[in-house]
């Protein structure tokens, strides 16, 4: 029936469709009442746009746009019907601190005289940061006087917003936000990105590949470990674990691979794990974390050894190989991975605030918001890396020779195709657009001169400077949190063989494309998924799973599943 007698009964009371009842029902709960009252009425979307706009009622416009264009304190509503359904912008509203929205979770800095100040980071550099209230006020704090930094689990948006609502005006809010859908896009057309991507007729079929009671807490990395037969990783991200998944003799067993200690909630935590290419004999395996000291953020990769079985971390004290500052706790990469050349390559997004307003993407001094190549088998000049001689900016004065690409916002999981040997990235957008690229070395990706396909600011755009457009960008239609993901390469005899497959995020969409030359082939909607994808994994015989961030690991299964 989809509905319990219980709620069956709630929702008749607010109707009032039970004329005969003997007692009258007990009143529901605020939320409860204005809950069921959205969910099971349709509003007015002119009214609730009025609402939306009235500084005396809510003032949502005094922190949200809802145009595309960004600025506000929080962010643009402007596609907010695609990215949430009806349920989800209801329980938005009334417990907006559930979830915050990556970027603007509210930072909160004590000052050495004990003053505490709270908003949204506009500005972080060496000499201070800026917060801006929900009021658009500022406040500048310096460096120097800052005693504590750290993020606030508890959303800007106040609770208790609807209270000075009727549960009708209520509802005409939730149904204005509903219907904010994005706009098509000239600039998608422009560059041969269809307005509309086709579902297959056989989609991807997703098979639960742990045991539910072998949940896990946030996974956002999957994989097997070389060496060891039907074994698999499974990072946690807040927990700071790294899981060996035992498949062996058709049994399952979870058991702890690293405990690198709890980690901070939110965009905090140990985020991925790569093994060496000759792990099976040295045993060597590289983790990539976020971390805070002192108010300053940062992202640390380091180098730990296995056990002599390779199948848990031996205990020796990891190694630190590289520490790349953040100005914020936001886009700080999380990928690594070993290129077909043996070098290790470590995304690093923009790290904030939103729209890079510092341009670290684009500066060369900084490793931030690149791709970076390491030669981790070799120690020197004071490093345990060298710097490979052919990376593209070894030698130029003011240039990181570290960096490989550069230009890159968040790039949020990446791979290389083992026929082709290309770097394949899902980079997050900001506003508008998500994209897909295929990077190569000493190209410049754009961001934040570009957003996908199109100008976004000028303040650090150069002169004679090409940035290289993606493969393919998606409006907020489709999704607003693109998950890179891998090139299929298992069964050669499947329609899928040689599609690049990845999703996005929020919406749980699966797709796969094909490219011509440097332009767009064909894009098409293979699946949808369970749970959220956080990451895709690659088995041993190039087999694909899914990483869904509520707990569980799928495999895909292929066999039927269509391109057409």
């Amino acid at each position: 029936m989809g509905m319990s007698l219980g709620r069956v009964a709630m929702v008749a009371w607010l109707l009032g469709a039970l004329p005969g009842w003997a007692q009258t029902p007990a009143p529901l709960p605020a939320k409860e009442k204005y809950d069921a009252f959205a969910m099971t009425h349709q509003g007015d979307a002119e009214k609730g746009r009025a609402l939306f706009g009235d500084d005396q009622k809510l003032g949502c416009a005094r922190c949200h746009a809802a145009d595309g264009k960004g600025g506000k304190v929080g962010p643009d509503l402007q596609a907010i019907g695609d990215k949430f359904g009806r349920r989800e912008l209801v329980e938005a509203i009334l417990s907006p601190s559930a979830t915050i929205a990556e970027g603007f979770a509210s930072t909160i800095v004590t000052t050495r005289d004990g003053d505490v100040i709270s908003g949204i980071v506009r500005q972080a550099t060496e000499e201070g940061v800026t917060l801006v209230e929900a009021d658009g006020s500022e406040h500048r704090v310096a460096a120097a006087d800052i005693r504590e930094r750290r993020v606030s689990a508890v959303s800007m948006m106040p609770e208790g917003l609807q209270n000075g609502l009727t549960v009708a005006q209520f509802t005409d809010l939730v149904e204005y936000l509903a219907g904010l859908h994005a706009k098509e896009s000239a600039a998608l057309r422009a560059h041969g990105m269809p307005v509309t991507i086709p579902v297959t007729s056989h989609p991807v079929l997703l098979e639960p590949f742990n045991a539910p009671e072998h949940k896990f807490a946030h996974p956002v990395w999957f994989g097997p470990v070389p060496g060891v037969a039907d074994g698999f990783a499974v990072v946690e991200h807040e927990t700071g674990k790294v899981w060996l998944l035992d498949k062996r003799g058709g049994a399952e067993r979870k058991v702890v691979f690293l405990d690198s200690g709890r980690m901070m909630p939110g965009a905090h935590g140990i985020m991925s794990i790569v093994f060496h290419p000759h792990y099976a004999e040295n045993r060597r395996y590289f983790i990539v974390r976020q971390l805070v000291e002192k108010g300053t953020f940062y992202t640390l990769v380091s180098e730990g050894l296995a056990a002599a079985d390779g199948r848990g971390d031996s205990g020796r004290p990891p190694r630190d190989v590289l520490r790349i500052d953040g100005s914020t706790s936001n886009h700080c990469g999380g990928g690594l991975e070993f290129g077909p050349d043996g070098y290790l390559y470590i995304a690093m997004g923009d790290s904030g605030p939103q729209q890079d307003p510092h341009g670290n993407a684009q500066d060369m001094k900084s490793l931030r918001g690149k791709m970076v190549r390491i030669d981790v088998d070799r120690a020197g000049e004071g490093k345990v890396y060298t710097v490979p001689s052919d990376n593209p900016f070894v030698g130029q004065a003011g240039v990181r020779p570290e960096i490989w690409a550069s230009g890159l916002r968040e790039p949020w999981r990446y791979s290389f195709d083992p026929a082709t040997g290309e770097l394949w990235v899902g980079d997050v957008g900001q506003d508008l657009y998500e994209e897909v690229d295929v990077v190569r070395k000493g190209q410049n990706m754009g961001w934040n001169v570009m957003e996908g396909f199109a100008p976004f600011s000028n303040q650090y755009k150069r002169a004679g400077e090409t940035y290289v457009p993606p493969v393919f960008a998606y409006s907020r239609k489709y999704g607003v949190s693109v998950t890179g993901g891998y090139v299929y390469r298992g069964d050669v005899t499947s329609a899928l063989s040689g599609v690049y497959i990845f999703a996005d995020y929020q919406t749980r969409r699966i797709f796969g494309l094909t490219r011509d030359g440097t332009k767009l082939g064909k894009v098409r909607q293979i699946g949808t998924a369970p749970q959220r994808v956080v990451s895709f994994g690659r088995g041993v015989r190039g087999e694909l799973y899914v990483v869904g961030y509520e707990g569980t690991v799928y495999r895909m299964n292929l066999a039927d599943a269509s391109f057409d």
